[in-house]
């Protein structure tokens, strides 16, 4: 039975393997069904499902620098927020990006009762400066069209002390 997964929008996905120019085994995920299908993740590999758009995507396992305390933290913080399904995060390295709704979501899904899907855009991001003492830096996004990119917000401090500045 081939590995099949569904992401946040309900779209199915099915995990297919073809082959390099050179005969080596590659694999990638797609809504289609047809193809040689798999059944399981290759060894070294993940499954990631991008929080912006839920595309379903198989990528090389990362190291976890991130510990499972800090991303229990973001979570129950992001949760005190009036509007927490609003908001998702995703962490890649030392990177805690924040993502929250382009839409109304509680709008949309009064007027469909089948709505799927919203997309999501980076607003804010945590980044790990000091692995040993567990530091971080805050930065937001700036949507001015002269600058769009990211800025630094203020100091370093731990990781629940910049979640207690900015999220509440």
């Amino acid at each position: 039975m081939p590995l099949i997964y569904m992401n946040k929008g309900k779209q199915i996905y099915y995990l297919h393997q073809g082959k390099t120019k050179t005969g080596k085994p590659r694999y990638h995920f797609s809504m289609k069904d047809k193809g040689i299908l798999t059944e399981t993740i290759p060894e070294g590999c993940e499954l990631y499902e991008h929080p912006a758009n839920a595309q379903v995507f198989l990528r090389t396992k990362r190291p976890q620098i991130v510990t499972d305390i800090e991303r229990y933290l973001v979570k129950k913080y992001l949760k005190k927020l009036n509007r927490p399904h609003h908001y998702l995060f995703d962490i890649k390295g030392k990177i805690i990006t924040i993502f929250e709704s382009n839409q109304n979501v509680d709008d949309l899904k009064a007027m469909f009762k089948t709505f799927r899907e919203t997309t999501y855009r980076p607003i804010m991001r945590f980044i790990l400066e000091d692995k040993k003492r567990r530091i971080f830096v805050a930065e937001r996004f700036c949507f001015k069209g002269s600058i769009d990119d990211w800025i630094n917000i203020g100091r370093s401090d731990s990781l629940k002390n910049l979640l207690k500045a900015y999220l509440i």
